[in-house]
């Protein structure tokens, strides 16, 4: 007589399920970042340093465009056409930037707020860093007498004159740009701001040995 055995029966393991506290603890985590990159990464306000920046900085280049027009169609030298040419197409698409980042951000490209008042407190107080300029106005700008004296100046007159203008504005500029550099952690803007300061030293070294080429010195320093 033969006794069946019976084969013991399959037992199935249940699949093991994440513990609820580690999935808050994820959760926790995750929202613990969101907040540092927003914190890091949120929009510039209407008064933050990097608005400021856009805003002045884009009137400055605006103005370096313009001087860069007028020595173009004045001189027939070939070194100085080519470096207002340069001049013309660096700044207008760094302005176009600027611009595009007030509209990305959501702010008017123009405020009532002084020029360099972002930097209120960093040195300037408000006010371009040149004691010849007044209240309000970015250091190294060329008065509108200026600008009308190289206007209406030809020939060796209107090089030197343009050149000295120059000098002094990119200086103005290269001071803006390291101000920035001091008060914003904001990539994009950083690195906009130290390609101003590495481009505008080298123009600046080149300009000063066209100016000694024609006998004469840069301005005093803004």
């Amino acid at each position: 007589m033969s006794t069946e055995i019976d084969a013991p029966a399959e037992t199935t393991v249940p699949a093991r399920r994440p513990l609820p506290v580690l999935g808050l603890v994820a959760v926790l985590l995750a929202a613990a970042a969101l907040v540092v990159f927003f914190t890091r990464s949120g929009t510039p306000t209407d008064a933050s340093p990097e608005a400021g920046f856009a805003r002045d900085m884009g009137v400055h280049h605006a103005q370096a465009v313009e001087m860069s027009f007028v020595i173009r169609d004045k001189t027939s030298d070939q070194v100085l056409r080519s470096l207002a040419y340069d001049i013309i197409t660096t700044q207008g698409t760094q302005r176009g930037i600027f611009m595009g980042w007030l509209q990305q951000w959501g702010l008017d490209q123009s405020s009532d707020r002084p020029a360099m008042a972002w930097m209120s407190g960093h040195g300037h107080g408000g006010a371009a860093s040149s004691a010849a300029a007044p209240p309000g106005t970015m250091p190294g700008m060329a008065t509108e007498e200026e600008m009308n004296r190289l206007r209406q100046a030809t020939g060796r007159d209107a090089e030197v004159l343009f050149l000295q203008l120059m000098i002094r504005h990119h200086e103005g500029g290269v001071d803006m740009a390291e101000g920035l550099l001091k008060l914003s952690d904001r990539d994009e803007v950083r690195a906009l701001a130290q390609h101003i300061v590495d481009g505008q030293n080298a123009e600046i070294r080149m300009m000063k040995d066209l100016l000694a080429q024609r006998g004469a010195q840069p301005l005093p320093a803004p």
